[in-house]
């Protein structure tokens, strides 16, 4: 398991960066995809937009774009209208539930 999924089962989304390319790695790895130095990790801001959505039932879900290059797919609670694609949302939680990433959003 790498640091990513580590922090992540602690509800903490972490983002690695090389230290020496000052690349941000995506998707998550332990090494930089270019000079394979181990990287250092921070914190996300929670805040993204939205890039897509989907709905099932009266679930809504969406691909989410942080930090102008890391996308995740997460649903999103409390929607009371349909959102709009570049819409502001906040990651509210994640976690790994049964070894598959989890991302809970929500509209801002």
């Amino acid at each position: 398991m790498n640091i990513f999924e580590t922090e992540l089962k602690k509800g903490n989304f972490v983002i690695g960066e090389c230290p020496k390319c000052k690349m941000v790695i995506w998707p998550p790895s332990d090494y930089c995809c270019k000079c394979f130095d181990k990287l250092n990790w921070k914190k996300s801001d929670p805040l993204g937009k939205v890039i897509e959505f989907s709905k099932k039932d009266n679930a809504y879900f969406c691909i989410t774009e942080f930090e102008e290059k890391i996308r995740i797919i997460g649903s999103l609670r409390n929607v009371e209208n349909e959102p709009k694609i570049g819409q502001k949302v906040k990651l509210e939680r994640c976690s790994m539930i049964d070894n598959n990433y989890n991302f809970e959003l929500s509209l801002v």
